[in-house]
């Protein structure tokens, strides 16, 4: 029998109350392991161990969380190439990308291992004589970590990272999909010499999972990355008992190519944006807004260079795009194309693409003549399609752009630096793009949206704190 690998729970390896099997979308033949699912219970017997090892550990010198890690940092690092081959098997990354992913990973850990040492306060003087003030950012306590499938590592790296910088203990709730390797990584983080408690493993479906999270009183605050519906459920939820949340759920993040763009710039930003990574990124470009007078000539470009992408199973080095991350994912990627198409769109590319050991392979999509009221222009479809929407005018472009629920991401190409600027300021989104593509992103600098995009705190880099820790102010009298 095929071994089941267990949750980690206060330093300790245990069976869940189910076990998932874990599939290669590239061949569903290929089973990857057998992993040990969760529930509710494993959360309330996890929450309070947690609560009083995150005690202790806010008390530990700054130097031991610093080192803390690096340790982790350097251990993804010693297993690039196992973290690289478990996320193109069961996410279906081709391997360049995945090995990106993993050194992403690892400068996030080494990121964080610095900012320890460098958790902001501040000393004022009071308006009354004789009264010092200080402010000093105190641990959260413990955070609930919910993390989608498209990105295995690098998305709970920077939410792991912060929380045991600042403190924090951890209770982590990976993506059904893609239990290898957030498995992985437990490994890693406990061989480091985390403290027993510190960081939790609890692998399981979100259902059972997540509302246990946000109504077990030991903890504090949740991090959560997925999908909108998902989002809303656990902002109300986390709002009935005041607990703090941290939410990013996705977009349909426009991309603008002004008359005046450099083409071949234009093409390939657009390309990347919109394909690679299968298009499983909630920063991809997948609304096209071109002004008319570039449109034929930038379609036919980035059609041609499309359809020249290699689709293939994700390990193959001559694969560009690997394949769709499950079979449902798929079904609804061909509803999207065929509803574009009865929405009046010119459908080029989509179709599924068979394989020998029945994977979950598509063709890159191109939606055209599109407008923004359509549904396939503008519900979030998560897979290799984007729409294209002509313009006239810059301003034409710019309320196009506007014209979604979504604000995560957006970009422009244009040789004009007024346009550039005006689009940066007008553009409702956390993130703008001049000349890059929308997906891609430092991890030194915040991350979030806007609109349906986020809520609350943004991810990643200083901005981190505002989330992972609360604010004390101190008020010291001492007469002379």
């Amino acid at each position: 029998m095929t071994k089941v690998l267990p949750n980690l729970i206060a330093g300790e390896w245990c069976a869940g109350s189910d076990v998932r099997e874990n599939r290669n979308p590239s061949d569903p033949s290929d089973l990857i392991g057998v992993y040990a699912s969760a529930d509710g219970s494993d959360v309330a017997r996890v929450a309070p161990l947690a609560a009083q090892a995150q005690r202790a550990f806010a008390r530990l010198a700054l130097q031991e969380r610093a080192d803390l890690l690096h340790r982790i940092a350097a251990g993804i690092e010693a297993r690039t190439d196992e973290f690289a081959t478990m996320l193109a098997r069961e996410e279906g990354k081709v391997l360049p990308e995945a090995r990106a992913e993993v050194v992403r990973a690892v400068q996030i850990f080494r990121f964080f291992a610095g900012e320890v040492l460098r958790i902001p306060g501040e000393a004022l003087g009071s308006v009354r004589a004789g009264v010092d003030v200080e402010i000093t950012r105190e641990p959260l306590g413990v955070v609930g970590i919910i993390t989608p499938w498209n990105f295995p590592i690098a998305i709970p790296a920077w939410k792991i990272a912060p929380a045991l910088a600042y403190g924090n203990a951890v209770v982590f709730k990976p993506a059904e999909l893609t239990p290898g390797t957030a498995h992985l990584l437990t490994q890693v983080i406990a061989d480091a010499g985390c403290p027993a408690g510190i960081f939790n493993l609890v692998m399981g479906a979100g259902s059972k999972i997540g509302p246990a999270l946000v109504e077990d009183p030991h903890i504090a605050g949740i991090s959560f990355t997925g999908s909108v519906p998902t989002g809303r459920r656990l902002a109300q939820a986390a709002a009935a008992q005041m607990k703090k949340v941290q939410l990013e759920m996705g977009g349909r993040n426009p991309m603008v190519v002004l008359d005046d763009a450099d083409l071949d710039i234009a093409v390939a930003a657009c390309l990347n944006g919109a394909f690679f990574s299968t298009g499983q990124r909630c920063t991809a470009s997948s609304r096209i807004i071109v002004q008319e007078g570039i449109h034929d000539a930038f379609v036919d470009a980035l059609s041609r260079q499309m359809r020249a992408l290699k689709v293939g199973p994700a390990l193959d080095p001559a694969s560009q795009i690997g394949p769709v991350a499950s079979a449902e994912q798929l079904r609804s990627n061909l509803a999207y194309v065929a509803l574009a198409a009865q929405e009046g769109c010119e459908v080029v590319g989509g179709a599924h693409l068979e394989s020998p050991g029945g994977g979950y392979f598509q063709q890159p999509a191109l939606f055209l003549d599109a407008r923004t009221q359509m549904r396939s222009a503008r519900e979030e479809i998560f897979g290799p399609c984007a729409s294209v929407v002509r313009v006239g005018s810059f301003e034409e472009a710019l309320a196009a752009a506007n014209d979604t629920p979504f604000g995560l991401s957006a970009g422009i190409c244009t040789r004009s630096l007024g346009h550039a600027r005006e689009f940066r300021r007008g553009i409702e989104a956390g993130q703008v793009m001049v000349n890059l593509a929308t997906a891609g992103v430092d991890y030194h600098v915040p991350f979030g949206g806007r609109k349906g995009s986020s809520y609350g705190p943004r991810e990643q880099g200083r901005y981190a704190a505002e989330f992972y820790t609360t604010v004390k102010t101190s008020y010291v009298y001492a007469p002379i």
